[in-house]
């Protein structure tokens, strides 16, 4: 694997993050506590292991410009705009979330899921949707 490829396993690390949300999400819904727990345990696992693949590509890549122009640019730059901005507030969210789930502090765990869950599923979904933009679209 080469620094190429990274854009595309940052993908693939974000897909698969928001696929362990979904099931987060189901299986809390459902009672499933463990499977829950296992759940969001493997979207922080994909999270991180994204977060250290992303700053070793642009630690060595650099930025790619996107290409397109007129109205794609707009909603390209929209997307990114709200992703990274998100992105930066995961990190403390999903670690304070965590936490507290981890420590069973159920309801101080459960009311910053509640902000927590719809804006790491944003920022995963959107994280492929700007690799689809950059890499694939031109």
């Amino acid at each position: 694997m080469s620094v190429s490829d990274l854009p595309a396993l940052n993908a693939t690390l974000n897909g698969i993050a928001g696929l362990f949300l979904l099931a987060g999400y189901y299986f809390i819904r459902r009672g499933e506590i463990a499977r829950h727990r296992a759940s969001m345990l493997g979207a922080f696992a994909m999270s991180s292991l994204f977060l250290v693949s992303y700053v070793i590509y642009h630690a060595n890549a650099g930025s790619r410009p996107f290409p397109g122009q007129g109205p794609v640019r707009t909603v390209y730059f929209t997307i990114l705009i709200s992703h990274v901005i998100l992105a930066a507030a995961i990190v403390p969210l999903a670690l304070v979330t965590l936490s507290r789930g981890l420590k069973r502090h159920d309801e101080k765990h459960r009311r910053i899921a509640k902000i927590t869950w719809p804006l790491w599923m944003y920022v995963s979904v959107t994280g492929v949707v700007i690799y689809l933009m950059l890499y694939r679209l031109y």
